[in-house]
């Protein structure tokens, strides 16, 4: 058996392979630099351009460009209408982000415990989190895959409430032939550099709700009712805040950039797809670790491919297997920390041990890279470190 690189043998890679990151090219490159020539370098066309199209690409009535997906968050629980002392429902398994959005407007979080099968929120534990003073149900498409939502919708209709959907890992992905973003009351995207297309920074939210979307368009510039462009082409310079909104516009430099990678998303999932079944093949022998499940009737976007080690079966703990594939030079992440253990949940009064599933699957979990431009042989460096790290640390 081949010395594991932590212990001083030689590492299946000579560099890092991260967990993910951009794909950008000439294409990309000339489309940023056609928009820093233009005369606008923000509020201008380049941004009402890359809205229709996302859009389009989602099957959308509308979609609203911001700053980043957390502030897609923000702007969605705005206009849900959440404020001081509302209850929104959400998952302990995600960023801190889906949990902030709503604190930001004075609400309070309730967290309900996630499915074991897919890590998504478990809609039977979402009924028994509502109260009267629930305002909103916050779902997460958990590594890409979508969540319960015509179990959540049903949910929300009986008790009046809305499903606001955060598919910052779910762009490209499908729920029953649907397309994520058509879906939910909103829904939200991020454009960070990991996820299935990167404005830089970025994010959008969109609805079937024209009056939702006006609302969110105010709220990323001020709570203004009217931007800079629509009073240039108005030739007025009058305008009034309706609402205490923020500045949360995207520039045109980055939807020239969202516009550019959006006309490669459909054959970059293919690739994320592609790369998740050569995982699924190859590792489906290995005891150690336990793949990701699938229900049939959607189809991830595949931005996270987490695997759950099976503890009972080594040696040694989560932390000893991470270290050991990252000495290979395998960027292997971990998704997430329960947003309830973070310090700021924890001043608040969470306490650990209220979501059995979401906090006992944590401690198992690994994310392996997953981007569209790794190489084959990237792949195969992944499987073989994956499979000489458990090899060594079998019981």
């Amino acid at each position: 058996m081949d010395r594991l690189a932590v212990d001083g043998g030689a590492p299946v890679r000579s560099s890092l392979l991260p967990y993910g990151r951009q794909c950008v090219d000439e294409s990309d490159v000339a489309a940023v630099s056609a928009a820093l020539r233009s005369s606008h370098l923000t509020t201008g066309p380049a941004v009402a351009g890359f809205e229709e199209a996302f859009a389009g690409a989602v099957g959308a009535g509308h979609a609203v460009a911001v700053s980043s997906g957390t502030a897609a968050l923000h702007a969605a629980v705005f206009a849900a209408g959440i404020g001081t002392g509302d209850e929104v429902i959400t998952t302990p398994m995600t960023f801190a982000a889906t949990a902030n959005c709503v604190r930001y407007q004075r609400g309070t979080v309730r967290f309900a415990d996630v499915r074991r099968e897919t890590l998504n929120i478990d809609p039977r534990q979402v009924e028994r989190a509502i109260g009267p003073r629930t305002r909103a149900i916050i779902a997460v498409d958990y590594a890409g895959q979508a969540a319960d939502l015509d179990e959540l919708r049903h949910v929300a209709t009986a008790h009046g409430v809305p499903v606001i959907e955060d598919a910052a890992h779910a762009l490209g992905a499908t729920y029953k032939t649907a397309a994520v973003g058509s879906i939910c009351t909103m829904t939200t995207f991020s454009l960070h550099p990991v996820k299935q297309i990167t404005s830089g920074e970025g994010g959008v939210i969109t609805t079937n709700d024209g009056t939702l979307a006006e609302r969110l368009r105010r709220f990323r510039n001020h709570g203004i009712n009217a931007d800079h462009r629509q009073r240039e082409v108005a030739g007025s310079w009058w305008y009034e805040i309706h609402d205490l909104g923020f500045n949360y516009r995207l520039t045109d430099i980055q939807c020239a950039l969202g516009l550019s990678q959006l006309q490669k998303l459909s054959g970059w999932i293919a690739k994320r797809r592609a790369i998740a079944a050569r995982y699924a093949a190859a590792l489906t022998d290995v005891p150690e670790i336990e793949l990701p499940s699938s229900i049939p009737d959607r189809e991830s976007a595949w931005h996270l491919y987490v695997v759950r080690l099976n503890l009972e079966r080594l040696r040694v703990g989560r932390e000893q297997v991470f270290t050991a594939l990252r000495a290979e030079n395998i960027g292997v992440n971990v998704h997430y920390i329960p947003v309830p253990w973070h310090p700021y949940y924890q001043n608040l009064g969470y306490r650990r041990g209220e979501w059995p599933v979401a906090e006992a699957e944590y401690e198992r979990l690994l994310s392996l890279p997953l981007w569209p431009g790794m190489t084959d042989g990237d792949v195969d460096d992944t499987i073989a470190a994956v499979r000489k790290v458990l090899a060594a640390y079998r019981r």
